[in-house]
């Protein structure tokens, strides 16, 4: 659970600090918490510790994850559940009109059609050589190529390196600035040193932002003034790192827009002087998409991916659509891990993926 999230060293579990005031972007608000039943028993539960006794800290915090999943996911869950509950309600012989009706109701949660016939691949390939197909079995199957898809190898983070350089990449509006400052709560958390390079030069707004949530979470900014070339601040930046020894350094781009090429070679150069001053950086390119935007995030994906390496997503504001099942098309299409999910506006509220709670989350 969670073994790519590394910690520098071991924490006394503490209270989580919420953020106080309201961000520049995204407001950060108090939300009482609720006690959530543990989740039931299914295919998808993670398996028990190796050991055969799991920690107690660390199924504290599992069971805290599936809670976080289970009330983020709500608007998704329930436009699957309003059709599929009909749909499910009886164990009886599936059909191709059943077949069919499925497929549209899973497009409605915004799963791309590509998508949407590999996960029912399966299925069809069943009823096609006359084998009969219960639902219980489709539904076992349809979650299981779910987890499939979104169960991807994902490197230990921070990257192994010193130190390690991550960029975050995307376009306006999709909370790049908020979510870099909560994954820097994150990191602090484990115990690494952050600093935070303000390479979005175009916007005096997003200089500022990323300087009241340096000063709020924690974390140095290296910052020049508006209208700066990016790629010196990234120069200066790293520099610092260096210098000062730090663990991480989280690197905020210019929020350029993807089908704009000046902008996007812009970024390309950015990446470039990143790889002069530490060797093999930027060691993770995260791509940042909104997933309200739905079908839209996969165009972005394609359009950042011809430009420059991607290596992992983060999806915001998910608690905030019903269409939660981008994050199934573009793990699908684009074989990249999701590093984290936003389901909230606190900062523990940016959860660290876990595939199966998702799954149970999205299709219990």
């Amino acid at each position: 659970m969670l073994k790519w999230f590394r910690r520098k060293f071991k924490k006394k579990t503490e209270e989580i600090p919420s953020a106080e005031g309201t961000s520049p972007e995204t407001p950060i608000q108090e939300s009482p918490s609720r006690e959530s039943p543990p989740p039931e028993t299914s295919p998808l539960t993670p398996p028990p510790a190796e050991s055969g006794v799991q920690p107690a800290e660390e199924a504290a915090e599992e069971k805290k994850l599936w809670d976080r999943f289970k009330k983020g996911l709500t608007k998704t869950r329930e436009r699957l559940k309003e059709g599929l509950a009909e749909l499910f309600e009886v164990d009886r012989l599936v059909d191709q009109a059943f077949l069919e009706e499925l497929e549209e109701l899973l497009i409605t949660a915004d799963i791309g059609i590509e998508t949407v016939n590999r996960l029912l691949e399966p299925s069809r390939r069943k009823l096609l050589l006359g084998e009969p197909l219960k639902v219980s079995e489709l539904k076992r199957s349809l979650r299981e190529e779910i987890l499939r898809m979104l169960d991807l190898p994902t490197p230990p983070f921070p990257p192994e390196a010193s130190p390690a350089v991550v960029f975050f990449i995307g376009v306006n509006g999709v909370g790049k600035t908020t979510t870099l400052a909560k994954v820097a709560w994150h990191l602090k958390e484990r115990g690494f040193s952050v600093l935070a390079v303000a390479a979005d030069t175009f916007r005096a707004a997003a200089i500022e932002q990323l300087v009241t949530w340096g000063e709020r979470v924690g974390f140095e900014v290296i910052r020049q003034a508006q209208g700066a070339d990016p790629g010196a601040v990234v120069y200066q930046g790293l520099e610092a790192a260096k210098a000062r020894g730090v663990d991480v350094v989280l690197v905020d781009t210019a929020g350029r827009l993807h089908t704009k090429y000046n902008l996007m070679e812009e970024l390309k150069k950015m990446v470039r002087v990143a790889g002069k001053v530490i060797p093999e950086a930027p060691h993770e390119n995260i791509l940042v998409l909104d997933a309200t935007t739905g079908q839209n995030a996969v165009s972005q994906a394609k359009l950042f991916g011809q430009a420059v390496r991607l290596d992992s997503l983060i999806l915001t504001k998910m608690d905030g659509t019903a269409k939660g099942g981008i994050a199934i098309t573009v793990a699908h299409l684009f074989r990249l891990p999701i590093r984290f999910v936003g389901l909230g506006e606190k900062m523990e509220d940016l959860a660290p993926f876990e595939p199966r709670a998702f799954v149970q989350a999205l299709m219990p």
